[in-house]
């Protein structure tokens, strides 16, 4: 069915207004951190610093999903219409464009989004004087992603550059195996739609299948050590939307030589691929990003309550010894002896005006004098 131009309009707005969401999270989640990083340190506090030690991977991942979003948008039919961006370049130009999609987002982005996953699920495991809480640990792991995408990267940018010219003399092969675009007419204007090629797309498909296996091993290793019935509704939701997700979106990708560029199920399974893996980086920024930042938030109110308590308790304990050395000097000023239980009703007296304080006890509060 050929694809209308009210049908690339809807995909292509959506698509901008998804990624601009997205784009939007990432920025409140990345300010979340900086204020709860320049809080801990102005604080003090040690026993945090352990869960915000990869406040620089979670940074990180955040760019690497901010990055594809913009990949994502490059590549829609919807620049490429007369007086939109792209439309102004040649056909040579949208093709190259194209192929630095591919290259950019399938060869680099996207794995070392999954990469960022991992190693953020497996910065629980590692030992704590050896692990996160090292200066040297955020640069290692960043180190360690781009090192493992780069196999996965040269194989993506190998197939682009050169797969064309192999397969060029060869029939058998039909050209959606390595083709990057596909030149077509709209609105008397000869543009270049992307496409997905196959070999990139089997590629890719490759290494969500060994990033899900790994994912499930993982997965099984940390909920052994989660305690909080709440962390493990985490991890599963974690492990089923990434391992369901992500082959999911492979096989749109591989479900598009079904259909012919500028048709409307070519742009629908485009779009379709794009919303499944929004809503895995979206649901794994949420769990691995925020969440740990609330979490973080909310054990800081903990020992902020928990010193003010204490401070409730000294004070109490200091009337109810005030009150003692009272009693204790009225009674040796004259004769007949304390009443032990004139002494107990005032100590209960007291510890009922401060019990109160203890449960409606809030930051701007202060223990009484």
């Amino acid at each position: 069915m050929p694809l209308t131009r009210n049908s690339a309009e809807a995909f292509g707005v959506l698509t901008i207004c998804l990624v601009a969401l997205l784009i939007l999270l990432g920025l409140v989640c990345i300010g979340y951190l900086f204020y709860l990083r320049s809080h801990v340190l102005r604080q003090g506090f040690v026993q945090v610093n352990y869960f915000t030690g990869p406040w620089i991977i979670r940074i990180t991942f955040i760019l690497f999903t901010i990055w594809w979003g913009f990949g994502e948008i490059v590549r829609l039919n919807f620049l490429r219409r007369q007086g939109r961006v792209l439309n102004a370049l040649n056909l040579k130009r949208q093709e190259n464009i194209c192929k630095c999609y591919i290259v950019l987002n399938l060869g680099f982005a996207e794995p070392c989004i999954f990469l960022t996953v991992v190693y953020l699920l497996r910065a629980p495991l590692q030992n704590m004087d050896t692990g996160i809480l090292r200066k040297k640990w955020s640069g290692k792991t960043a180190g360690y992603v781009l090192l493992y995408c780069l196999p996965v990267f040269v194989l993506q940018l190998i197939i682009i550059l050169i797969g064309p010219e192999l397969l060029k003399d060869r029939r058998e092969w039909p050209p959606y195996f390595t083709r990057a675009a596909t030149p077509v007419m709209q609105d008397s204007d000869n543009i270049a739609l992307c496409t997905y090629p196959l070999l990139n797309t089997i590629i890719i498909g490759l290494f969500v299948t060994f990033f899900t296996a790994y994912l499930f091993w993982l997965g099984r290793q940390i909920l052994n050590l989660v305690i909080n019935e709440g962390l493990q509704k985490r991890v599963y939701r974690l492990i089923f939307s990434v391992s369901s997700f992500l082959p999911l979106r492979v096989l749109l990708l591989g479900l598009y030589i079904l259909s012919k560029p500028g048709e409307f199920l070519f742009e629908a399974l485009a779009f379709s691929a794009f919303l499944v893996l929004l809503c895995c980086v979206g649901i794994c920024i949420c769990i691995l990003v925020r969440c740990p930042v609330a979490d973080c938030l909310a054990l800081e109110n903990l020992h902020d309550l928990e010193a003010r308590r204490r401070l409730v308790v000294d004070d109490q304990n200091d009337t109810v010894s005030l009150m003692a050395n009272q009693r204790n000097s009225d009674a040796s000023s004259r004769p007949g002896s304390i009443s032990l239980r004139t002494f107990e009703q005032d100590a209960t007296a007291a510890g009922a005006l401060m019990e109160p304080s203890l449960f409606f006890l809030n930051r701007d509060a202060m223990p009484p004098g």
